[in-house]
């Protein structure tokens, strides 16, 4: 048997898509098309006999930090080692950087092993929000919520290193860009209080990034995300360390259906986090 690591193409970065749906991790339906821009070469692929069967993404971001996601090794050849070579391959490509990543709870055990080290759980809440509590008072005095792709990206984009280890602009661009998605800004005064982001994905539409000065702006931004998807679920991965966060989620009947421990391998980084609501996505941070 031939065993070989290969950077992936355009192809395996969709395949990727279906295994990650068939791990239940509910990935976005165009997600690919942001993911991929982003770090051309951070995709990695172990292929066995020519025939693809495990999977790792290890993205760059700016010169000192790295993430690590789509950690796959496919049923079949679980336990026969082809899964700990490809996450060798990536942790080598991120060598000397501070590396994140999302980990299911079954692996953060290996994960603390290579050198990773718990700063907080990222809990998916899911459900059809209830227009009741905080929901219910609608958008705040003095806040305008607009269409974020009419905010300068500049500005967009220096929001967004608030809330990121690092600057994103190639993905940002994409991500908010995609016509399957709506992304929204909230404006006072003419500065941005906050910004939230939905795609469609295989199961409940997904909410990310989630930020905001405040809970109820933060409720503002998630309602009117929701309402584009009127009566469907949607799911929003709320680090439990933000509380706000988590009565937010409560207040609107959604309730826990996934659970990873966003790990790093050197410090936390320093990040706006009473202002994360809700990350981008577990795949990339």
């Amino acid at each position: 048997m031939t065993f070989e690591i290969v950077t992936a193409n355009s192809h395996y970065i969709e395949q990727l898509g279906t295994w990650a749906d068939e791990e239940g991790w509910n990935p976005g339906t165009s997600d690919r098309h942001s993911f991929f821009p982003t770090d051309p070469g951070g995709f990695i692929f172990g292929r066995l006999n020519g025939e693809a069967v495990a999977s790792v993404s290890a993205v760059r971001y700016g010169t000192d930090f790295g993430f690590i996601g789509f950690y796959i090794a496919r049923p079949a050849v679980r336990g026969q080692g082809y899964g700990i070579q490809v996450w060798r391959a990536a942790m080598a490509r991120l060598a000397g950087r501070n590396v994140g990543l999302d980990g299911v709870i079954d692996q953060q055990e290996n994960y603390r092993k290579s050198g990773f080290r718990k700063a907080w759980n990222n809990v998916r809440y899911e459900g059809v929000p209830a227009a009741t509590g905080i929901a219910a008072t609608g958008i705040p005095d003095g806040v305008t919520l607009v269409d974020a792709r009419q905010i300068s990206f500049d500005q967009l984009a220096a929001y967004d290193r608030r809330f990121f280890p690092a600057e994103r602009d190639a993905f940002l661009a994409s991500w908010i860009g995609l016509p399957d998605r709506t992304s929204l800004a909230a404006v006072r005064d003419g500065e941005l209080r906050g910004f939230a982001a939905i795609r469609p994905c295989s199961g409940a539409s997904r909410i990310g990034p989630l930020y905001a000065s405040s809970p109820d702006i933060a409720a503002a931004l998630l309602s009117g995300l929701a309402a584009t998807v009127p009566g469907a679920p949607v799911a929003i991965d709320i680090p439990d360390i933000n509380a706000p966060s988590v009565r937010l989620a409560e207040d609107l009947g959604l309730t826990p259906s996934f659970e990873a421990a966003r790990m790093y391998t050197g410090p936390v980084p320093e990040m706006d986090l009473p202002g994360l609501y809700a990350v981008t996505s577990l795949e990339l941070g």
